[in-house]
């Protein structure tokens, strides 16, 4: 397999650095740089442009994650804004409605939404700019259009019957004359302007100081007119879902005034020089770091890059680490996640043991500290395992349309030339997956998908908690200073692309976009976070470029081997700061969208 091969080149410089998955939101955190902003003004105002430029992707009605270092602070943190379960989710409201799962679309799978509330907060307490100074791109692309991607029209595609009968709101945004937008044609939409133009005005109109302005804003989305438009629709409102029948939400006016984003502390583990920074387990991050307290076992570099014995150990590693993701994962404030043990030496030098010469065919969760593990009851009666797809859209926004790429999140990183570094994979709100809000413009989130209805385990329903993600911004300190943020969408394979680009650089020595280019794969063998949570035991997702004798021999391991187009898993993004001030950004050519901008 060859190594050296890259689509584009490493971007270099001195002054700043943006990549994320649109072009145009990569040129509007550049130009926030340009105007005399930092790395969080920069991130801010290409999170805002990639909720208006892909809506299949994420929307302001979604989720947030931010892992960022501070160089005012010289620290690593985390920002959560990744909004709760109502007061009234419980499990047996949904045992009252006749749900054995929470469905994938629609207004019953409604968490307070989060990802706006997090940007503004982010740049209230980070930032220097205004809301309207970073919000004026997005603004911008809502009132006059932007150009439609395959992916947008295939999602509305994909959706269209669904729109034209059960969801009328979105087929007045999304089928403009009832047709879906042609690829390339410009799209806006006119509500969404008028909701961000309330909330400048509502800046503007407080006075004070920048922060003044900014919490006028959110208040907004907590108690002024955002709220009681969410409110009102999720109560007044029963929609189809993908459970087949019609269902209000449960989301309340009461809900959105007691919840708001939230900063800790990162989960870290030291691999080979670097300190992995990640969410913790009310994410699948945790998982990212098992993966490498696995792995630390091994002679990675050995192996060699792409190798049969190097696929192989990944994806036996990797589903070591997610069988715990299902055993053990869950919002910490309700459950206590057993982190320190399943990142010990002693509990993953048992595991590692575990990993054979064959594919393994079962989900093997693990016993740290002696704790017996414990599955969801569909996990357990195997109703998570076959090949079959949703039929109303989908809980992770895959279009249904022939020769498109799946799409499912965002992502955007980026550095400063003051020493911060800043990593972000905004997602949720997907036009296919929640109707519109009329007034708003945008649609709600559908993450309480990802609980289990199951009683009693790490990732169970209950009011005011967090749903374990699959959202996974990454950070990497390299002798305890900054050094890289990174991610991709991807839902459950964020944590196995992103691990396979972080060790083709750091291990093979691959600049960072020669590590983005370098050849994908993942398995699907433990079951989705999303409905309705379907598993392939032992399957292994290869692209084609991998060599036809490394292919063999994993099959002759007993991977059930798929061949994918051989530019389509993955689209991660990367920035960099070399302790001589160098910058550095690199961005995935599959699908053509994603860049990285800089200088």
């Amino acid at each position: 397999m060859s190594a050296a091969f890259t689509t584009r080149p490493e971007l270099r410089g001195t002054f700043g650095m943006v990549a994320s998955t649109h072009w145009l939101a990569s040129a509007v955190g550049m130009r926030m740089l340009e105007l005399g902003g930092n790395a969080f003004d920069a991130a801010v105002a290409a999170g805002l442009t990639l909720q208006v430029v892909e809506p299949h992707l994420n929307g302001p009605g979604g989720d947030l994650p931010v892992l960022f270092w501070s160089a005012r602070e010289r620290s690593a943190r985390v920002l959560c804004a990744q909004g709760v379960a109502p007061a009234a989710a419980t499990i047996e409201r949904f045992a009252e409605l006749g749900c054995d799962q929470v469905p994938g679309t629609g207004l019953l799978a409604t968490c307070v939404p989060g990802a706006f509330d997090g940007w503004l907060t982010l740049l209230r307490d980070y930032g220097t700019m205004t809301l309207a100074q970073v919000l004026a791109p997005a603004l911008h692309y809502a009132e006059h259009g932007y150009p439609v991607l395959p992916g947008i029209a295939g999602a509305i595609e994909s959706v269209r019957e669904l729109f034209e009968r059960h969801w009328p709101t979105s087929a007045a945004v999304y089928l403009p004359g009832g047709s879906v937008p042609a690829v390339g044609s410009r799209f806006g939409n006119l509500a969404l302007a008028a909701t961000y133009r309330r909330l400048i005005e509502t800046e503007h109109a407080i006075g004070g100081t920048r922060e003044t302005g900014i919490e006028a804003a959110r208040a907004c989305w907590h108690t002024g007119f955002v709220a009681e438009a969410i409110a009102s629709f999720a109560a007044e409102h029963e929609l189809l879902d993908s459970s087949g029948e019609r269902h209000a939400g449960l989301l309340a006016a009461d809900d959105l005034v007691s919840w708001e984003s939230t900063y800790e502390s990162p989960l870290t583990f030291d691999y080979d020089g670097l300190t992995v920074c990640k969410t913790g387990p009310w994410g699948q991050g945790p998982v990212f770091l098992a993966q490498l307290a696995l792995l630390r076992g091994f002679d990675l570099r050995g192996m060699g890059l792409g190798s049969t014995e190097y696929v192989h150990t990944l994806l036996e590693c990797a589903k070591l680490a997610f069988a715990d993701r299902e055993a053990w994962y869950g919002d910490p404030a309700f459950v206590d996640v057993p982190v320190s043990a399943l990142l010990s030496e002693d509990y993953n030098g048992r595991r590692r043991a575990l990993v054979s010469q064959s594919a393994s065919d079962e989900l093997l969760p693990g016993r740290p500290a002696g704790r017996a593990p414990v599955l969801p009851s569909l996990l357990q009666a195997g109703a998570a395992t076959g090949t079959g797809e949703p039929t109303m859209g989908s809980g992770e926004a895959r279009p249904a349309v022939a020769g498109l790429r799946p799409g499912d999140t965002c992502h955007v990183d980026v550095v400063d030339r003051f020493g911060n570094l800043v990593s972000a994979t905004p997602s949720g709100g997907w036009l296919q997956s929640s109707p519109v809000i009329p007034s708003l413009g945008f649609c709600l989130g559908t993450r309480a998908q990802m609980f289990t209805l199951t009683p009693g385990l790490p990732n169970s329903l209950a009011p005011g908690k967090r749903p374990r993600t699959t959202l996974s911004p990454s950070l990497a300190l390299r002798d305890g200073e900054p050094y890289l943020a990174f991610g991709t969408p991807g839902g459950d394979q964020q944590d196995q692309w992103t691990l396979a680009f972080l060790l083709a650089h750091h291990l093979f020595g691959l600049d960072l976009q020669a590590a983005i280019d370098a050849p994908a794969f993942h398995t699907e063998h433990v079951p989705s976070s999303f409905y309705p949570h379907l598993a392939s035991p032992r399957s292994a997702h290869l692209e084609s470029r991998f060599p036809d004798a490394v292919v063999a021999q994993l099959r002759v391991r007993g991977h059930d081997v798929i061949l994918r187009d051989a530019w389509s898993l993955g689209r991660v993004c990367a920035v960099a700061r070399e302790p001589d001030g160098i910058l550095k950004a690199a961005a995935n050519a599959r699908g053509m969208q994603a860049y990285a901008v800089g200088r």
